[in-house]
Formats: structure tokens, C-alpha cells, sequence
């Protein structure tokens, strides 16, 4: 039973109550084997993908190094909502308490920015391959590369603690029911007793500055990609070249696609049930399809696999 109260406080002992997908009984079951096989699709898909990397020497290079940081971020980020959420549905309870919210929200974000931050240095890798394709290997030295993924983390940690600041200012919270499957900031605010207007703005605009300056780096190394491509003078020339960005492109698509939907949704709707689906379509069915993106349309990984695969059996 949550407490009939006028003003509550979770740093007091009170608990938040993630309200889930669905309240329908009969659906938890079902919910609980698509989510747990989803989850361990993603889990496993990203594992072989980070195997296949670390034991092929062929692919210890640059643009391998990013897509296996961005598999270890894919992996933490959907292990932050979806095996609590599970664990609710077979112990039949919703509780969380107020320290495993904030754990569980700023890891949401630390990964998610991750996600981002990488998609935009593995777009600079892709136009450093294909503008300066001579001098690639020493300007994507090691240093460098260890340098950006350094940078990625502690942008993302940085921005995660942001989050926790505004949400640590919250004093109390007129109910403590989540609307979601895990502890999504926006709802956070949206439950708290005091004003939050400035802290909404504070969240949406340095969001919106995140994604923008991520957003740009993508769109200028991809123009400059695409300046370069079309001086080719050959089709095939061209082909190949562009080739090479096809998964990038795809999961940049995918994620900023389904991450605008989230942000949009969150900001305007007034639905829970358009809420909800665009969380899941951000946080479960994305990280599950990059494995497949990169693994389907690049012969170097599937290779790889097969390799890994093949001395593993």
C-alpha cells in the first residue's frame, strides 16, 4: 500500500513504485520470457561481437575499438532498467527504494550518453579513413583513441551527475508511483512536490546542447565524407567507400531516432502508453539491433565470428 500522505520523502524510508509495462496478471508471464530473451540477445549479441574483436588480430584497429566500446556501453546500458524490471515481475513487486533509483537513473545516462558520445567519434574515425585515408593510422594513433573513449566516459559522468544534482534538490514528492519500468528523471520531476520549472529547463537544455554538439560532429564528418565521395570518379570507387559507413549510418539513425522520440515524448505527450513505448523502443529494442546491424553488414566481423565461433566449438 503506498502511504496517504500530502508530501513524501524517499530519503526518509519511503519508496518508489515502478509501475511497469502492464497491470494485467496474465501478462506478466509473457512479458518476462520477450524481455528476458530480449535481454539476453542483447547480452550475448554484443559479447561475440567484443570476443570477435579482442581474438582477431585483423580487427585491432581503430573503428573495432570504438564498436566494441560501443557493445561494453550497449551492455551496461540495457542492464541498468530491464533486469530490475524483470526481477519485479517474478517477485511481484514494484518497490524501489530511493538509493537504487538514483543508481539506477544516473547509470541509465552515464551509458545512454556513451552511446552517443561514440557514435560521434566512430563518425570522425569513418571521415579520417575516407578523406585522409594516408595519414589515417597516425592520426587515429592509439593515444587518441584511448584519449576519445576517456573523453566519452567522463562527459557522460559528468552529465549523469547533473541529472543526480537536480534530482538530489528535490525535497519531497506528492506520489512516489513511476510511470515507467525504471526511474526515469523526467517522471521524477514531474512527481515532485516543489516547483520544478527551472530544473526542467536546466534537464531539457543541457540535453538538447548534448545532442546538438553530437548531433553537428556527426553531420560534419558525414558531409565531408560525402564532399569526398562524390570527387570519385567511379561508381564502384564510390560504392566502396560509402560502404564502409553503412552500419554507422544505420545505428546513428536508430539511436537518435528512438532517443528524439523519447525526449519529445517525455517534453509534449501526455500519455503514458506513447511514453512507455518509446522507452522500450530506446532502451531494449535498440541496444538488441546493433549487434545485428554491424554482424549483417560487415564482412570483417562476420568472418571474425565465424572464426570465434568455429574454434569455440
Amino acid at each position: 500500500m503506498i502511504l496517504e500522505m500530502n508530501c513524501l520523502n524517499p530519503k526518509y524510508g519511503h519508496k518508489f513504485f515502478l509501475l511497469g509495462l502492464s497491470d494485467d496478471p496474465e501478462l506478466q508471464p509473457l512479458l518476462c520470457v520477450l524481455f528476458l530473451s530480449m535481454y539476453l540477445v542483447t547480452v550475448l549479441g554484443n559479447l561475440l561481437i567484443i570476443l570477435a574483436i579482442i581474438t582477431d588480430p585483423h580487427l585491432h584497429t581503430p573503428m573495432y575499438f570504438f564498436l566494441s566500446n560501443l557493445s561494453l556501453a550497449d551492455i551496461g546500458f540495457v542492464s541498468t532498467t530491464v533486469p530490475k524490471m524483470i526481477v519485479n515481475i517474478l517477485t511481484q513487486s514494484r518497490v524501489i527504494s530511493y538509493g537504487g533509483c538514483l543508481t539506477q537513473m544516473s547509470s541509465f545516462i552515464l551509458f545512454g550518453c556513451m552511446d552517443g558520445m561514440l557514435l560521434s567519434m566512430m563518425s570522425y574515425d569513418r571521415f579520417v579513413a575516407i578523406c585522409h585515408p594516408l595519414h589515417y593510422l597516425v592520426i587515429m594513433n592509439p593515444h587518441l583513441c584511448f584519449s576519445l573513449v576517456l573523453v566519452s566516459f567522463l562527459g557522460s559522468l559528468m552529465d549523469s551527475q547533473v541529472h543526480n544534482l537536480i534530482v538530489l534538490q528535490l525535497t519531497c514528492f506528492k506520489d512516489v508511483e513511476i510511470s515507467n519500468y525504471f526511474c526515469d528523471p523526467s517522471l521524477l520531476l514531474k512527481l515532485a512536490c516543489s516547483d520544478t520549472f527551472t530544473n526542467n529547463i536546466i534537464l531539457y537544455f543541457t540535453g538538447a546542447i548534448f545532442a546538438f554538439v553530437l548531433f553537428s560532429g556527426i553531420f560534419l564528418s558525414y558531409y565531408k565524407i560525402l564532399s569526398s565521395i562524390l570527387r570519385v570518379p567511379s561508381s564502384g570507387g564510390r560504392y566502396k567507400a560509402f560502404s564502409t559507413c553503412g552500419s554507422h549510418l544505420t545505428v546513428v539513425c536508430l539511436y537518435y531516432g528512438t532517443g528524439l522520440g523519447v525526449y519529445l515524448s517525455s517534453a509534449i505527450s501526455q500519455s503514458p502508453r506513447k511514453d512507455l513505448l518509446a522507452s522500450v523502443m530506446y532502451t531494449v529494442v535498440t541496444p538488441m539491433l546493433n549487434p545485428f546491424i554491424y554482424s549483417l553488414r560487415n564482412r570483417d566481423i562476420k568472418r571474425a565470428l565465424w572464426r570465434f565461433l568455429s574454434k569455440a566449438i
